[in-house]
Parts: C-alpha cells; sequence; structure tokens
C-alpha cells in the first residue's frame, strides 16, 4: 500500500467538518474508508474515482509524495516551463518578449467576481502571480460550495501566464484538473505607491452548470507577497453578497450592468 496516499487523504478530510460527512457524501462505508485512512486497504476501482470525485483530484495526485499535494492546494506549485518555444508556439515567446516587467504584482491575490454557474452567488478564490526567467505565470485555486450545502464543494484549479500589454495586465489561464475551460482576464494597472485593488473584466463559462460563455467584472485584492496560504484558503468559496467574507465596496465595483447609451459590459478605472 502506498503509504503518501493514506496521508494525503487524511490531509483532504480535513476539509471536511467530519470522516462521518466524507462517507456520506461518497457513499462508501464508514469502517471501509478508515481502512483507507490507516493504510490497510487501497480503494477499488469504482471507490477510488468516488474519492477523486469528492476532493477534485486525479488518481495521480493523490500518490504524489504529502508535501507535492498539500503544495498544489496551498498554491505554491512552481510552473512548469519550457526553456524555448518553438513551432506553433513561437508567437507566444513573441508576446512574451513584448510584455512589460509585472514584478510588482506577483504575489498572492483574492479574486471576486459574479459566479457564471450561481446567479447571484460571488466567487472568492486564491489567485498567486510567480515569475521565472522574466516571465509571469499564474495559479488559481476556487473552492466552490454548494450554496445551502457548505459541507459539499468542488475544487477548480486553474493555471495560466501573465502579461503586462498595451498598459493593461492580461491573464490567459486554463482549467488544470479535465483542461476543458479558457478563460481570459484583463486589468487596469495600478499607479499608486503600492498594489491594492485592480479591476478588469473576464471572460468564461461555467464548468458544472450548462455551457453557455459569459463576461464579468472581476476584482483582485492584494494580499502580499508571502502569507498565510492556509489561512486564505479557508476563506474562499461561494458567497452572498452580503455574507462578511465579501468586503464593503467589492459588490459595487463587480455589479454587471451596461448603462443607458452603452451596449457592451466595460469597467471604469478606480
Amino acid at each position: 500500500m502506498n503509504t503518501s496516499f493514506a496521508e494525503n487523504l487524511n490531509f483532504l478530510c480535513g476539509f471536511f467538518p467530519s470522516i462521518a460527512e466524507v462517507c456520506r457524501q461518497m457513499d462508501i462505508n464508514r469502517q471501509q474508508f478508515n481502512k483507507y485512512l490507516s493504510g490497510h486497504t487501497r480503494p477499488s476501482r469504482a471507490n477510488m474515482r468516488r474519492i477523486c470525485n469528492l476532493f477534485g483530484v486525479s488518481e495521480a495526485e493523490l500518490l504524489l509524495d504529502p508535501d507535492d499535494l498539500q503544495k498544489i492546494f496551498e498554491v505554491r506549485k512552481r510552473p512548469v516551463t519550457k526553456a524555448a518555444l518553438d513551432g506553433p508556439l513561437h508567437h507566444l515567446d513573441t508576446i512574451f518578449r513584448s510584455s512589460l516587467n509585472l514584478e510588482r504584482y506577483v504575489g498572492y491575490y483574492y479574486r471576486y467576481f459574479y459566479a457564471f454557474g450561481f446567479p447571484g452567488m460571488i466567487v472568492k478564490s486564491l489567485l498567486r502571480i510567480t515569475s521565472e526567467d522574466q516571465r509571469y505565470y499564474t495559479k488559481n485555486i476556487e473552492i466552490l460550495r454548494e450554496p445551502g450545502n457548505q459541507r459539499s464543494f468542488t475544487i477548480n484549479k486553474y493555471l495560466g501566464v501573465a502579461f503586462y500589454l498595451g498598459d493593461r495586465i492580461q491573464l490567459i489561464e486554463y482549467e488544470a484538473l479535465q483542461s476543458n475551460s479558457i478563460s481570459q482576464s484583463i486589468y487596469y494597472p495600478t499607479y499608486h505607491s503600492r498594489v491594492d485593488k485592480l479591476v478588469g473584466i473576464q471572460t468564461g463559462a461555467p464548468l458544472r452548470k450548462g455551457r453557455r460563455p459569459g463576461a464579468s467584472k472581476v476584482l483582485l485584492e492584494y494580499l502580499g507577497k508571502e502569507i498565510d496560504t492556509r489561512k486564505a484558503l479557508r476563506r474562499i468559496g461561494l458567497f452572498e453578497p452580503e455574507e462578511p467574507e465579501v468586503p464593503t465596496g467589492v459588490v459595487e465595483l463587480i455589479q454587471n450592468r451596461i448603462e443607458p447609451g452603452h451596449f457592451v459590459l466595460d469597467v471604469e478605472e478606480l
């Protein structure tokens, strides 16, 4: 039995209020599940699928070294890069070389926007911008708890690249677990002495409820270059606009309204 699996399973169960709740959601016998947690038994293929679906991970990730799995959830995994982009992707290298320096924007952010799949709800996720070889990469974690059932949640992970082009910060991201979604967001840079809030617009589509694409205003709230990621992850999720997890003033900045005389959704600079 892979001991890493048992340790990783215990780590993931920590996101739930109890082991009993985990077993209930997967419809797995508690006594049997305890054997998985202790490392005495390996799940059947069917039960492995249930475990992966509940926690939003792949079987390969469950078998990772525990430190590596925890780094994924702490948004600390270094981006995979390629020294030189060639062939059909050479234009991406051109964009990297055209991009201005984003070093002052490196760090962690809370990201707020109205959910595409849950009308009236606000997604609060954790985004990190990193730098490597004068290129900039992003990683975003969403933990979406079903309205009315905060014990049931889905984890979405996005990886991407960041550019500073045309006096705008531009992010292109893809959903890393299922590779079934690409989104783009564009933000105004800040000219204040310190980074605080960045506003912009993003495109995307719900991953679980329909396939209709949409656009929404989005706000990034800067947290710092180094933070307590465990604490930050506990504060993200899917919230009603009036809940305390959504700071005062954020709701107004991400309201999706097309004003009279306008014909497209746009956002004013702060």
